[in-house]
């Protein structure tokens, strides 16, 4: 496997300094080129109220991971966005951190596409599928 083009201490600053993360306790756990895992602890608020662990926290998990898979491959400066995000649900979690790998599959000019896979870590069984396209973000956002 080639190596990435951002080490595993620059994609945690990257999460570090994104104020919509500082809530979930999000880290990097490795990454390698096109690829990404990170690691969301587990919290309560997280929870649906019958206990399982919500979807909503699962399908973000694997955005972030996606996310930052696009930097190992493209870097830091270039924006990009989901543009289309498919999941399927596999096995509810319980009271465990959700760890997700990501994937690049195929990268284009305009627009990337890969997988994402969440886990319990009490398990390590597979609780969600994603598969991404994000599109790039092009020119100055607007004043």
């Amino acid at each position: 496997m080639s190596e990435s083009h951002v080490s595993l201490e620059a994609l945690n600053a990257v999460v570090e300094e994104s104020p919509f993360l500082s809530r979930y306790g999000v880290h990097v756990t490795s990454c390698a080129l096109g690829e990404c895992e990170v690691m969301m602890p587990f919290n309560e608020a997280l929870e649906r109220s019958d206990g399982l662990i919500s979807g909503m926290a699962l399908m973000g998990a694997a955005d972030v991971a996606f996310w930052l898979a696009i930097m190992t491959h493209r870097g830091l400066d270039e924006s990009w966005v989901t543009s289309d995000m498919q999941s399927a649900f596999l096995r509810g979690g319980r009271d465990e951190n959700i760890v997700c790998s990501a994937r690049v599959l195929r990268v284009g000019r305009r627009s990337i596409y890969g997988i994402a896979e969440c886990r319990g870590s009490n398990s390590a069984d597979l609780l969600s599928h994603h598969t991404m396209r994000w599109a790039k973000v092009s020119g100055e956002p607007p004043v």
